[in-house]
């Protein structure tokens, strides 16, 4: 018998066939974009960040923050329409699927569409010449665990609130500047030291770190233990947080 956990993942599956063209297409058309016109073309005046092409060195940062602002993304309406709307959650808690199943489910939906983009962004990022390590292969494995870490936090968000008017404040608040300045575009290191240490703890800063470790071949600000362990405690703090929200709006 299937369990409860894969037959969430399998009905969010099933939802993600009306809309699977849009996405795959977004999948292979942004980072080509994003690679031409920030790392080719701003990269024309920029040159060279710590001993690399603007191109090459930017590339990382763009995968991470496009794993981050998918797994965000994808948790925000997509986990409040069925608490507010459709009631799929609702749905499920008269089964056998529990509250863990139904996050667990969601999080591994969040995975494949990550596991897609991250693929497809590599393979763009092969035809320019920008992965300088073997590593690479381990590339993957870090945006997974930076998508835990930024969808759990953002459930428990949409599990809480009852507007969806709250989602353009999380947007404008936390996403935006969370990408603007967790190293993506330009070294941490340029930052005053008070934005420096904001930079430090998001999660997103961690992911562009290790991607960029592992896509070039150099080593990250901190050790690598260091930026795998803080993703992992955002990403057990995430489920926990969730699981009380999803248990309190259920009971609601």
């Amino acid at each position: 018998m299937v369990q409860p956990s894969v037959a969430v993942l399998e009905r969010h599956m099933l939802l993600y066939r009306r809309l699977w063209k849009a996405s795959v297409f977004s999948f292979f058309a942004l980072p080509y974009l994003f690679l031409v016109s920030i790392g080719a073309g701003v990269g024309g005046y920029v040159g060279e960040v710590d001993g690399f092409a603007y191109l090459d060195w930017i590339a990382p940062g763009i995968l991470a923050a496009t794993v981050y602002q998918i797994a965000a993304n994808e948790s925000t309406y997509g986990v409040y329409t069925d608490f507010e709307w459709v009631g799929g959650f609702h749905t499920m808690r008269g089964t056998r699927v529990s509250i863990r199943d139904m996050i667990a489910g969601w999080l591994m939906y969040v995975l494949v569409m990550v596991t897609m983009a991250v693929v497809a962004f590599l393979a763009i990022a092969w035809l320019f010449g920008t992965l300088h390590s073997p590593w690479v292969w381990t590339v993957p494995l870090i945006c997974a665990l930076l998508a835990l870490g930024a969808a759990g936090p953002t459930m428990a968000f949409a599990a809480c609130i009852r507007n969806d008017g709250y989602f353009e404040l999380l947007t404008r608040f936390v996403v935006i500047p969370t990408t603007l300045f967790a190293g993506v575009f330009f070294p941490v290191s340029e930052l005053p030291e008070g934005f420096r240490q904001l930079a430090y703890a998001s999660p997103l800063w961690h992911g562009v770190e290790l991607s960029r470790g592992a896509m070039l071949g150099t080593s990250p600000a901190w050790p690598v233990a260091w930026h795998i362990g803080y993703l992992l405690l955002w990403a057990v703090a995430g489920w926990i947080c969730a699981e009380v929200a999803f248990r309190r709006r259920l009971a609601s």
